[in-house]
């Protein structure tokens, strides 16, 4: 037997499997990170994406902004807009007066579902009211806040007020479109931001100065039981 020839042998296949080895241990060190990658994305954007909202995983409300026995939530939006504010005079000199709503709601897929705005209601003689009129069939409805909480256990700071507003008026779509026709109560909550600004309305020269105020909130439309 020839030991050097066997050596050589030895170390040619010793040399190959540590390159094979080499190159699984690469493969596999890209598999873990990718897999680790993935999974950590995965995590984001569940975290990320906005969380369909049902009865169950409503959030505390105050007291005062609870809608009444009876009452049925049946839709909901993420709204991103504006708070917006004129300047005017007041018995104590000049102050930023709210002035309307401008916003957007969005649904859990980020795909807008509805305008909200300040519009007549034609049931009143054509007096402004907070409106949201569906992105899809256009029905409208009208609403007037009845009660609103700055309870800092649910408000957060610098954060406009929770609402309970009452319909006052509905709307059919020019087609029949009636998604919001049976609203009877409608919740502002979960804001941020959209505060009157505390300077800039001082004296005589600023007033009918306007600012945009940028906030958000949740809606949350309900309708009586049965309905």
């Amino acid at each position: 037997m020839d030991i050097s020839t066997d050596l050589h042998a030895y170390k040619t296949r010793r040399e190959d499997a540590l390159k094979i080895f080499s190159v699984l241990d690469k493969q596999f060190v890209r598999y873990i990170l990718l897999t680790a990658c993935v999974v950590a994305l995965a995590v984001v954007f569940v975290v990320v994406l906005p969380q369909p909202v049902s009865a169950g995983n409503l959030p505390p409300v105050p007291a005062n902004i609870q809608v009444p026995a009876g009452s049925k939530l049946f839709f909901d939006g993420h709204a991103i807009g504006t708070q917006d504010y004129i300047c005017l005079p007041s018995a104590t000199g000049f102050t930023w007066t709210f002035l309307r709503p401008q916003a957007t709601l969005f649904d859990d897929k980020n795909e807008q579902i509805t305008t909200h705005f300040l519009s007549p209601n034609p049931s009143e003689n054509g007096i402004g009211r907070a409106t949201w009129q569906h992105s899809r069939d256009s029905s409208i409805v009208w609403a007037i806040a009845i009660e609103s909480s700055s309870d800092p256990d649910f408000v957060e700071p610098g954060a406009i007020p929770w609402l309970k507003l009452q319909m006052v008026n509905t709307q059919v779509g020019p087609k029949g479109g009636d998604k919001l026709t049976a609203t009877t109560y409608i919740q502002r909550l979960n804001t941020s931001g959209g505060v009157a600004p505390t300077t800039g309305c001082a004296q005589s020269s600023d007033v009918g100065k306007r600012v945009f105020v940028p906030y958000t909130a949740d809606y949350f439309f309900y309708k009586t039981v049965g309905n």
